[in-house]
């Protein structure tokens, strides 16, 4: 059987056979690749293909979850929900578009135990989504490295592909983690989008030995910073743009997505090669533009 059919039954027996949340970790190698922006549309787009989303917002600060959408009031009471004083389902905060956002600094979820941590993965909601924020060493927190699926978002550009090789180099010498899901943000073609996850697995396969899967990509849209003027995300205020529509697909897909196998966490006293040199360059059409977290 085709593996892309073997893949699409697996999400699917998993998808009716659902025991707790399907959690994924959003994350980057740098802080310009869109990886908020990335959380946000991404639940807007489930909520509104009906399934009910938690969004945990690590990234607390002007670059939160929160501050893109113009200020969630009361996004959670983290605390609370770990000591069992609160159900999860009222401590979150629900945003008018349909999904619910938990802050959760990593630093605060790191000083709770795996099982303490369950009730946020497992609870009552079918996704959730981590907005992901690494450490020094570029670990994910205890709560992230739970996670069934891990997203790196990354753009067009060399460098930006650099970072993303980098951040996956971290986290699989951290945790062990041997497969990734890679999603190109921002691009001007498809075909720049192909050539730069090909850059990506090429190196990552020859020097990680890891499995990294093509999740899709994100057009460049002019709409896409008017949205974030509004403290809106362009899937809700600009739904018949190109980026609102490949968000949409994006969220989709990830329901089939066949769920990693969660590995606990390495020495931390492995040995990362660094980031080969002469990486193979990467074509893209100018510069891009900034662009919030």
């Amino acid at each position: 059987m085709d593996k892309v059919m073997v893949d699409q039954a697996e999400g699917l027996r998993r998808l009716l056979s659902k025991s707790g949340s399907r959690v994924v970790a959003v994350t980057g190698g740098s802080s310009h690749v869109g990886r908020t922006s990335t959380v946000v549309n991404l639940a807007a787009a489930l909520a509104g293909q009906g399934k009910d989303v938690l969004v945990v917002d690590e990234c607390l600060g002007a670059n939160s979850v929160s501050a893109m959408l113009g200020g969630v009031r009361g996004t959670g009471n983290f605390s609370a929900v770990m000591k069992g004083e609160m159900p999860l389902d009222e401590a979150a905060a629900r945003h008018p578009l349909g999904f619910s956002v938990l802050a959760a600094s990593r630093h605060h979820s790191d000083t709770y135990s795996a099982e303490q941590l369950g009730v946020v993965l497992s609870g009552p909601a079918d996704i959730v989504l981590i907005d992901a924020q690494l450490d020094r060493r570029g670990a994910l927190s205890a709560l992230a490295v739970q996670a069934h699926d891990v997203l790196i978002v990354t753009r067009v550009a060399a460098q930006a592909i650099t970072e993303a090789y980098a951040c996956m180099k971290r986290l699989h010498y951290e945790h062990a983690i041997a497969q990734f899901r890679v999603l190109v943000n921002h691009v001007s073609s498809v075909a720049d989008a192909h050539t730069a996850f090909e850059n990506l697995a090429q190196v990552a396969g020859r020097y990680l030995t890891v499995q990294i899967t093509d999740a899709g990509f994100v057009a460049s849209d002019p709409l896409m910073e008017r949205s974030f003027e509004l403290s809106r995300c362009v899937v809700d205020a600009f739904p018949s743009t190109p980026a609102a529509r490949d968000y949409r697909h994006l969220a989709a897909e990830m329901l089939y997505w066949p769920m990693r196998a969660v590995a606990g966490s390495r020495a931390h006293n492995d040995v990362a090669p660094a980031v080969p040199a002469g990486m193979p360059p990467t074509r893209h059409a100018g510069k891009p533009s900034a662009h919030p977290a």
